[in-house]
């Protein structure tokens, strides 16, 4: 019985490493981004939020990857609408970057402009976090990334207002988020 056990466990070690074509490499590029749509309604005011933020990543190396966001989103409260406009720049570094399963490491710049009638303000953060990938098949892979440490500097409109400065170490897994990749 413990050779059929073992002779099963073998045959299923084989399989799942063989399986294990897909993941990145040298010269990959892939798509992924943040779509969201929401509605909220309290007593007789209603807000409504929609946000699209695409990203492409390009791997330079075998195991680090460099990428780029441009991103758009707006929310009305009532009768005010604000518009926020985003770029951003990151860079990954993968420890099993071949393998169908990946973990990496991500750090990110991101400068947002956000106005609301004649008001401007722009913010300036930088991250950095975790994240892991699944590859489903050669082309698609799920992710989750949890950026854990974060700093950022929004200056309130500017025009002498006094500018606002957080900082953020969080270990709270609920706000990992999820995404679907797809690599050319």
């Amino acid at each position: 019985m413990k050779k059929v056990i073992l002779a099963a466990i073998a045959v299923m070690t084989f399989g799942f490493a063989s399986a294990q074509t897909t993941g990145f490499s040298k010269g990959d590029v892939f798509v992924s981004g943040a779509f969201n749509v929401g509605s909220e309604k309290t007593g007789d005011v209603k807000s409504n939020n929609f946000t699209l933020v695409p990203s492409v990543g390009y791997f330079v190396s075998e195991n680090i990857a460099i990428g780029a966001k441009l991103g758009f989103g707006t929310t009305k409260i009532g009768d005010n609408k604000t518009n926020d406009f985003t770029v951003g720049a990151f860079g990954r570094y993968y420890f099993t970057p071949a393998s169908q399963f990946s973990v990496y490491g991500q750090a990110g710049l991101d400068l947002t402009n956000s106005k609301s009638g004649d008001y401007k303000e722009n913010e300036f953060g930088a991250n950095v976090g975790l994240g892991m990938s699944y590859f489903l098949s050669n082309h698609f892979a799920i992710e989750a990334t949890w950026l854990g440490l974060g700093y950022s500097v929004n200056n309130n409109g500017g025009h002498g207002a006094e500018k606002t400065n957080s900082f953020g170490l969080g270990t709270d897994l609920r706000a990992v988020t999820f995404g679907v990749i797809y690599k050319f």
